[in-house]
């Protein structure tokens, strides 16, 4: 069975400030509204923890919003969040087919395009989840088109062709979680289809939030 990237989103109110614990697995968590202290570090709105071992999450005094990619084997379940007041809902399940062999990392970043902006059609060296933090986003992929508003969730298997177009109207930005060779660390994984589009200018801003080698290793 293929390992499989899971994402939660974890809301914990202000009224019921209370820790919860996370088993030992590769994460990366993004805070989308309110604080946390995370691993005994704290971690502000806008903000991101990258770890593979048990971890604790405390949220702050005005509660937290969060979102939670984890990697597992194939044969392992979700993992159980509880906390009073706590809500946790698994946004998107992938099996990824396409990972990479040999040594991996992690990386989450985001990507922001101005009104308009594009990512001209592209691949990846490794799968991945995104979520949008706002705007609004149109995927080209497979020979459909797919669009998400905030919140919205997709999987990118990486050697699939990709065509991204961000609101005409708005700033749009993106969280991606993905899973790559280890050699790629402090390198881009994207590779242009078209040579055509690889000179031309491009509109996409990064921010990397982890680029962390894991210890994972698939179950044969």
């Amino acid at each position: 069975m293929h390992p499989v990237l899971r994402l939660y989103e974890d809301v914990l109110s202000s009224a019921e400030n209370v820790a919860f614990q996370l088993p030992p697995l590769p994460r990366f968590i993004f805070v989308v509204h309110g604080a946390a202290t995370i691993g005994g570090k704290a971690i502000a709105a806008g903000e991101a923890w990258q770890g593979e071992g048990a971890v604790t999450v405390k949220p702050g005094a005005s509660g937290l919003t969060c979102w939670r990619w984890e990697l597992a084997r194939g044969d392992v379940g979700s993992t159980t969040a509880n906390a009073p007041g706590m809500m946790t809902h698994e946004k998107l399940t992938a099996f990824l087919e396409t990972l990479p062999k040999g040594e991996l990392l992690m990386r989450g970043d985001s990507v922001a395009f101005p009104p308009g902006g594009c990512a001209y059609t592209h691949v990846h060296q490794g799968p991945g989840i995104r979520c949008l933090v706002e705007g609004g986003i149109r995927i080209d992929t497979h020979g459909r088109s797919t669009s998400y508003g905030p919140g919205g969730a997709w999987y990118e298997a990486g050697p699939d062709p990709v065509f991204a177009q961000g609101s005409a109207a708005t700033a749009s930005r993106f969280i991606r979680v993905m899973i790559l060779p280890r050699a790629l660390i402090g390198k881009s994984s994207i590779q242009y289809v078209n040579e055509e589009d690889k000179a031309k200018p491009k509109a996409q801003s990064y921010k990397m939030f982890a680029d962390a080698p894991i210890s994972f290793e698939a179950k044969k």
